[in-house]
């Protein structure tokens, strides 16, 4: 399968509903294992169930990609924490879906590492060439991958780019068996056992790397459930509120370690190098007010310029729908 078809298979082939619906009373929301946020405080302590009025199956997915195709085939309603990348492979495709928050910002927890042996760096990334790669295709650090490679001068085409999970990566890095891993959260934190990153998330903002990953749903099922979606947004914003006061960290931290899988100081260690916007934020023209829509833009040519996917749209303005957000206030 070449390097577009793996993308082009998990998001254009079920850009249609179909399969399996939400009940009335029973939805299924897409989250991550080892990617602790506030959120799951309320998850687990029954706010969102409560505040919907429904009953909320909670699905651990692997990647973004993963996300995409359960939104489309009609399993999965939401899904938290959705890369921006695997939204714009999926709406580039023709998928329905709608971004309809900014659930977190982590420039330092999505990261590519060299493995040690290879003592390559940020002054001797050239050596990266024909070295081969471990990163989930059409994911936040696969974008990550492709832009650090063309700040570093690197042609991608001559690489062994293997598109692998992030557990798959690290255990890869691990053994010795890739050069390099692209991924997040407690993947990335093994791989660094065996190697070094080339830039720092500073370093990658500087360049226009930004990684931040939304609140994502197919346009029809947010349509006709709009009340439902504020409400959800709602509780993940008083949510992502009561963690930003730091005297809630000691009640909160146990309960949020234990839903993501981790112990308390990984989860710690995680979560202080996320950002959770404020709503009032989210709105502002900094994120969903107009800068997002033309970060994606640039996601999606950077991925037809890598041969990724067959083409952008004109706009992904069409793509954010702020009005359950907007209404949360």
């Amino acid at each position: 399968m070449t390097f577009k078809s793996k993308l082009l298979a998990a998001a254009s082939a079920v850009a249609m509903l179909a399969g399996a619906q939400a009940s009335a009373d029973e939805i299924t929301v897409a989250y991550f294992l080892e990617w602790p946020m506030p959120f799951q405080y309320a998850k687990a302590t029954g706010a969102y169930d409560e505040a919907m009025g429904v009953t909320i199956n909670w699905v651990p997915f692997s990647s973004g990609v993963d996300m995409s195709t359960a939104m489309a085939s009609g399993d999965v309603q939401l899904s938290v924490s959705q890369g921006l990348p695997p939204f714009v492979v999926a709406t580039s495709a023709g998928q329905d879906l709608q971004l309809l928050d900014v659930a977190v910002s982590y420039a330092d927890n999505d990261n590519c590492v060299v493995r040690e042996a290879l003592e390559i760096d940020a002054s001797s990334a050239s050596e990266l060439a024909g070295k081969k790669v471990g990163v989930p295709l059409g994911t936040a650090a696969h974008y990550g991958f492709l832009k650090q490679m063309e700040h570093f001068g690197v042609d991608v085409s001559g690489m062994d780019v293997v598109n692998m999970n992030v557990e798959e990566a690290s255990a890869a890095i691990s053994q010795g068996s890739i050069d390099m891993f692209c991924g997040w959260g407690g993947s990335l934190r093994r791989a660094l056992e065996h190697g070094n990153v080339l830039l720092t998330g500073d370093e990658k903002t500087e360049l226009g790397i930004l990684v931040f990953d939304v609140t994502s749903g197919p346009a029809a099922w947010v349509a006709e459930n709009s009340e439902m979606v504020t409400a959800f947004l709602k509780v993940t914003a008083d949510a992502n509120a009561m963690w930003a006061d730091e005297a809630n960290h000691a009640k909160m931290l146990p309960v949020i370690a234990k839903d993501a899988g981790m112990d308390e100081d990984a989860t710690m260690s995680t979560i202080s190098t996320f950002t959770f916007p404020t709503v009032e934020d989210q709105l502002a023209s900094g994120w969903l007010g107009g800068n997002a829509q033309e970060f994606m833009k640039g996601v999606a040519d950077v991925f037809v310029g890598a041969g990724s996917i067959d083409g952008a749209l004109d706009s992904y303005a069409n793509t954010v729908n702020t009005a359950p957000l907007a209404a949360v206030n």
